[in-house]
Formats: C-alpha cells, structure tokens, sequence
C-alpha cells in the first residue's frame, strides 16, 4: 500500500477531506526525476488559511518558473489529521505529490504570527525531523520568512536559515545557491556558509548571543571563523513590474478564507503608524503600473473563474491611479460579473469616485481602521486622520448606497486612558447618525456597523518595540467598559480579541533566544494552533515559562530602555534604530510625522540602494 493510499484511507475520518486531496485546478506537477531542488513550502496553520496567503502564491509561482526546482505545498494538518497520521506512521507530506518532507531539499516556512510558532515544532516533528537543527545532519534545510522572522530568535535553535525582506529574488538566490552546494558534495555547513553571503539571509547558528545578569541582552556577534555579516540587511525588490508574480492561480476545490484574485497593486506605505510593523519593515513604497495590473488582472480572471479581485497593499487607497484603476477593472469586467474590492481603505482618502465604481457590480462592506478613538490618542499614533475625515467617509459611502461599516480599533495602546476607549462608542455613534442623515429614499436597507477592538501588541522595527504591553486587569476591564457602552447603540456589534492570546505573542514578538527553551516546552505540553481560540491553552503556556524559569513579563510588559541591546539589533531592516528612537520620543508628545511621500522623514531606508529611486 503506497503512503498516496494509506493518507487516501483516513480522508473520510476527518472533518474537511480537500484540505488534503491536492490536485486542484493549476497546481504545478513536475516529473521529480527532472528536478535537481525540491522545494516544500510550509504554512504553518490549515489549509484554507495558508491558501488565502499572497505571500505562497508569489513564492510558489517563483520557484516554480525555475525549470530545474520544484516548490510544492504543505499545511499543518488539523488535530483531527493530525492524530490519525501519527496513529498510523503518516509523516508530514507535501500536498502535490504526498512527497514525505524529509525527502525534500529545503522545507521554506512562513512566519505570519508568532502563535504559529508550536505549528512549526509540530511540522518538524512529525515529518520525523529533529525539531532542533544542531541535531539535523541530513534531511532538509529548514528556512523561515516573512514578518515574524525580523525577530526569529524565539526559533533561532530550531531553523538553519532566516530570510529577511521581499522574498521572491532572495529565494530563487538560496535554491540557486542550494542547487551549486548539492553538486559540490560538500558539508552540510559549507552551504550554510555560502548562504549566509546572500542579502538577506541570516544564519541564526552563525552567531553567540551573551546576557547581562539581570537578563537583558549583553551583545550578539557572529561566531569567530563563519564570516557572517556583524548585521543582515533585508532583501529588497527595486521594481515590482519586473518581480514575478503568478498569472495562474490555484483553485480550491473547498472554501478557503480569501477565495478571490488578489492583486498586489504596491508594496510598503508611506504613512508611518506607529504601531505598525509592516509599515515599518516593507518600506519602501513601490507601484505597479496601471497598465501592468490591468494586463496581470485579465491573465488572472481567465486563467482562474473567480468573480472577485482584491486590490491588496497596506493602504490600497494610497495607490497614485487608483480611480483610474478602479474605473478601468470594472469597465472591463462588468459584463463577467467580477466585483472589485478594496480591503484596506484610508479613512482620510477621497472616497466617492473609487466607491462609486467598485459599487457597480456588486457591494461588499466598506471597512475602515481608525484605530483608535479620539484625536489624541490618534495623534500619539501617528495614524494622520481626523473625526472629520471619518464622518466623510462614510458619510460618502451611505450616500453611494453601503450599509455595512466595518471600523477596526486597538485597546491598550500606549498612553491610553478610559476617556479614549470610550471614544471609540462615541465614533460608532457618530458613524450611525450619517446613515441616517442619507434620505430615506435613497438609503440602503439593513445598517450594520461591526466595531471591533484588538489588544495592541508592541512589535519590533516600530517606534513602540520599547513599550511594555498593558496589564491584562486594565485590559479586560476597559473591553468590557467599551462593550457597555456599545450596547447602547442600536445597530452596532462588537467584536474583541481575547488578551490572553495577545499576552503571548507580545512575549514571542519581544522574546530573546532563551525563549525557545519555553516555546519548546509548550509545544511539548501540548500547545498547537494557539491562534485559534478552541485550540489556545493559556495554562499551557505559563506552566512552559515556569517550568523553563522564564518570566513572560519581562518581554511582554516590561518598558525597555532605550539605550538596551534588544535581541533584533543584529537585523536590518530597513528603518534605522535613531528614526525608530525619534517617533517614540514624538509619539510621548502627541507629536505626528508626516507621509513621508510628502518629503523624506530621514526613516534610514535609503542607506538601501535599491530605495534610491522611492522618491522620498
């Protein structure tokens, strides 16, 4: 009985078969006797998450244009899957060709939040690998990226290599590189050594990393003999109409989170929140053309039959053509009945002309993100819009005919009162009253207005990686303010994060090497998809940090000096440490900073030679 036919003989023993059928509509089947690099891209969460990521489907298409390599999907399977596989010795396979991952050359995971990380001892686990790398001496090298990974030192002891920044040159680099090792025959260390020559790429056991006494960090330097960088610069893409980008899409069979095309129309912002880490790491902005989306967007429509194109970035309303854009995607598509979405909007745009034509074919809810609730607190974030700038919006879109209203918040944010946060009820009051402002006659029926409140999580590369997260009493009691006061408005629902979650992504976001000792023994307790809220054991995680005489406190809410070595120092983002230091000193005055395509803010990522030609 081949291992195709022992996974086939579970599939009906589990809740959702095609998370694991493979054969979808475009996936890419190679002989793999005509391919010298076998390449398995894990994410690290279920299949209908990791097929909603931009991010696979790049660095699929990318490695997969190479004629020589093979990249080939793999998801964590579900608890359900999980345990009949190791029931019955089904190692972790990859969903192509049910390929065991030990097999494969190089296992590329992607690290979009840190209570993930359990996900990825998980997978190494029952692909039958070592979960450490020291103890790897065959098999495949292990490399992690993505936004998570500008601070991997929570996994430094488990991952052989770390790449930083935009992924798609940086990878074809590393299996280029690989594909020269193999041939070569050398030791395994000797690849590891000519990589960690590639821009972006660091190497976590090139490097020694010393404490102080009172456990802060003394020094990171690399390791005498490796001829690592003292410091690893990101990867960057100079031109995104040059960098590929898959025109075929793989279709589902099975319902997945973002089950539409989603276009990328540019990468970074220009906006400078902060409290935003992909702000601050992908910077600089760069566009497509028009003419390159419009040419991409049929490519994609014809080779796919979805109905739905998002226009993905950071802030899509930031784009310099966009209702040019806009107009021209819905002219061209009306007759196919394809909507045109955009998923992150800018309050302080003008919305009418964009909203009128993604309108035209069907409406989807207009979401926006304040983020938080007065004009202080706003100001002390350097989110750049105004109440004012809010009512506009949505005063534009009852009059075009929404109903829906999605307003994204954070509690906790730093220098936070309870006046703030009520501030938010007061907005989602506000927000109500213009929709009844349109005319009856011309109002769409059936208001919703979704409020929803994360907890804030300092994150590192932003002005607030010094700040201590708020205590979980405070937390909880100004969630629970904000609901009482919510309740009295009629038509508005809410929807908050738990803080027990945030509690420990903060910890693994700010954490040190000495914190993989804990992730290790939590996952080893049993934690696994700690993101999902029936899956998360609280207890779990403070039983790992006890038994590993951690205190989670000392990263989560601890305020960090400013002159103190934090454990990402030795990584380069992009932003320089004194831009970062700057906008924390003017966040603690209310001071803001302006889009910096309105002049440059000296933020250090033209040191990049590659963001020479940013404009800012």
């Amino acid at each position: 009985m081949t291992l195709s036919d022992r996974i086939e003989s579970l599939l009906m023993n589990v809740q959702k078969p095609a998370r694991y059928m493979g054969g979808e509509f475009n996936a890419v089947m190679k002989d793999p006797q005509n391919v010298d690099v076998r390449f398995a891209f894990l994410f690290p969460d279920t299949y209908e998450v990791g097929m909603s990521h931009l991010g696979m489907k790049i660095l699929y298409h990318a490695v997969n244009r190479l004629e020589y390599a093979w990249c080939e999907r793999v998801f964590s399977p579900w608890v359900d899957m999980a345990a009949l596989m190791r029931a019955n010795d089904i190692p972790l396979f990859s969903i192509e060709s049910r390929t065991p991952i030990a097999e494969f050359d190089l296992l590329g995971v992607t690290l979009q939040y840190e209570m993930s990380f359990t996900n990825v001892l998980e997978a190494l686990d029952m692909a039958g690998l070592p979960v450490r790398a020291a103890d790897r001496h065959e098999g495949p090298f292990v490399v992690v990226g993505g936004p998570c990974a500008f601070n991997p030192e929570p996994l430094a002891p488990f991952v052989d290599l770390v790449a930083l920044g935009d992924g798609e040159e940086e990878t074809v680099a590393l299996v280029e590189c690989y594909r020269e090792w193999k041939r070569s025959g050398a030791p395994r260390e000797a690849f590891l050594r000519a990589a960690s020559h590639i821009r972006g790429i660091y190497v976590p056991s090139f490097y020694e990393v010393a404490y102080h006494k009172d456990g802060t960090v003394a020094s990171i330097s690399p390791k005498p003999g490796t001829d690592a960088p003292q410091v690893v610069r990101k990867a960057m893409v100079k031109d995104l109409n040059a960098a590929t980008y898959p025109e075929r899409l793989i279709v589902p069979y099975s319902e997945v989170v973002h089950n539409r095309i989603m276009l990328e129309i540019f990468r970074g912002c220009t906006r400078g929140c902060r409290f935003c880490q992909a702000g601050m790491i992908y910077r600089p902005v760069r566009e497509r053309s028009l003419e390159q989306l419009m040419d991409m967007a049929e490519k994609l429509v014809s080779s796919t039959g979805y109905d739905e194109i998002s226009l993905m970035s950071l802030s899509s309303g930031d784009y310099s053509c966009l209702p040019e854009l806009a107009h021209q995607m819905v002219e061209k598509f009306a007759q196919r009945r394809v909507k045109i979405s955009l998923p992150s909007q800018r309050i302080d745009n003008v919305l009418t002309d964009t909203l009128r034509e993604t309108q035209k074919v069907r409406k989807t809810s207009l979401t926006l993100a304040p983020e938080a609730g007065t004009q202080r607190l706003r100001d002390v974030i350097n989110k750049g819009v105004t109440e004012e700038d809010l009512m506009r919006a949505v005063q534009d879109a009852f009059n075009e005919g929404w109903s829906s209203v999605k307003l994204y918040f954070m509690v906790g944010l730093p220098t936070e009162t309870d006046e703030d946060v009520l501030g938010i009820a007061d907005l989602a009051r506000k927000v109500r009253q213009c929709y009844f402002q349109v005319p009856k006659e011309r109002r769409a029926p059936g208001l919703r207005i979704t409020v929803s409140a994360s907890v804030f999580v300092p994150k590192n590369f932003t002005p607030f990686q010094w700040v201590g997260q708020l205590d979980e009493a405070t937390v909880t009691r100004r969630q629970r303010m904000l609901l009482d006061a919510l309740k009295q408005i009629k038509g508005v629902d809410f929807k908050y994060h738990d803080m027990d979650v945030s509690y420990f992504e903060a910890v693994l976001a700010r954490g040190d090497r000495r914190t993989a000792e804990a992730l290790e023994r939590a996952w080893r307790l049993g934690c696994r998809f700690d993101g999902w809220s029936d899956q998360y054991r609280h207890d779990l995680w403070q039983q790992a940090f006890y038994d590993s005489g951690l205190d989670p406190n000392f990263y989560a809410c601890r305020e960090r000096p400013t002159d103190e070595l934090l454990p990402w120092d030795h990584l380069d983002a992009g932003v320089t440490k004194a831009f970062l230091l700057r906008e924390w000193e003017k966040a603690q005055r209310g001071e803001c900073t302006r889009d910096c395509r309105k002049g440059c803010v000296g933020c250090g990522v033209n040191r990049y030679e590659e963001a020479k030609t940013c404009g800012q």
